[in-house]
């Protein structure tokens, strides 16, 4: 039986990002401020302005901030590096939230602007290099989890994080696919909003899967393996998901692709219940234990 990494202290998550951590609890705010007023107002705002974009623009970038300051402890990266990542995401989340946010309530889309005023087109030129810039500092810090030395710090958490890095990287891509689209819609029903977000949601589901597997007294070879159906699974669904809206698709729709994605992310979630029984069963083994050593 593998020894559980639960009592490790290398790679804390969340250690040394209480900023990137509070920008992104700004966003959940920023997001509850703009529910808010549409409850009270409505969410349109003539001519091109729409709230309800900004409350679910706020709180993903907000849940992705947090996710990545709980990770970014575990990418091996020196002080000085993280410092620069960490300030620099939290200038260019600022900055987004910003332009969500305001320019909404002026009643402009902040990033395809029509007949505006010089200040909206600038805004909106700069949203766009900040979105570049997301990505690109995004890419950084992704590479550090494929390094042998950040994968030795913690074995299981760095895989399912690799797999979650994947992933984000389809949904940056998604981003792009949408700027140059000129628009989220493609074909006929194809709304590529979907596969941007739910990459995201990787950040999320498998680096959990991941740390209850640290929790488990599984054998290492068996949670690395849970951990790869996990990840896996996800990214065979994202893919399904991916291929459905390049064909013009809606994911919603009886057919065969929207059908695989589902089974596929239902894999991965069966595999996380898994682990989760069996990080279950060693907390409660080892409260039992020590109620009999007491």
């Amino acid at each position: 039986m593998g020894s559980s990494n639960a009592g490790t202290s290398a790679g804390k998550l969340f250690e040394g990002e209480k900023w990137l951590v509070l920008t992104g609890l700004l966003g959940f705010a920023l997001a509850g401020i703009c529910a808010i007023w549409v409850m009270v107002y409505g969410g349109a705002v003539s001519p091109d302005g729409d709230i309800t974009k900004a409350i679910s623009f706020n709180a993903a970038l907000g849940l992705f901030l947090l996710s990545t300051a709980a990770i970014s402890p575990i990418s091996a990266m020196g002080a000085r590096s993280r410092a620069v990542f960490r300030w620099s995401y939290i200038v260019l989340a600022l900055y987004s939230y910003f332009a969500e946010t305001v320019q909404h309530f002026r009643g402009v889309n902040p990033r395809f602007v029509e007949d505006g005023s010089a200040f909206d087109e600038a805004v909106s030129n700069v949203f766009a290099l900040v979105a570049l810039l997301l990505v690109v500092y995004y890419v950084f810090l992704a590479v550090q989890y494929f390094r042998r030395t950040t994968y030795e710090l913690r074995p299981e958490m760095v895989l399912g994080i690799r797999y979650a890095m994947i992933a984000t990287m389809l949904s940056f891509a998604a981003g792009i696919w949408i700027s140059v689209n000129q628009g989220r819609y493609t074909g006929l029903e194809g709304n590529i909003i979907w596969l941007h977000g739910l990459g995201f949601h990787a950040l999320q589901a498998v680096p959990i899967v991941a740390w209850l597997a640290e929790r488990t007294s599984l054998p290492a070879e068996v949670r690395r393996r849970m951990i790869h159906a996990a990840g896996t699974s996800f990214l065979l669904g994202l893919a399904a998901v991916g291929w459905q809206t390049y064909l013009g698709r809606s994911i919603f729709e009886l057919s065969e692709f929207p059908f695989i994605a589902f089974v596929f992310f239902l894999a991965s979630l069966a595999a996380g219940a898994f682990v989760l029984r069996e990080a279950i069963t060693a907390r409660n083994s080892g409260q039992s234990k020590g109620v009999a050593a007491s």
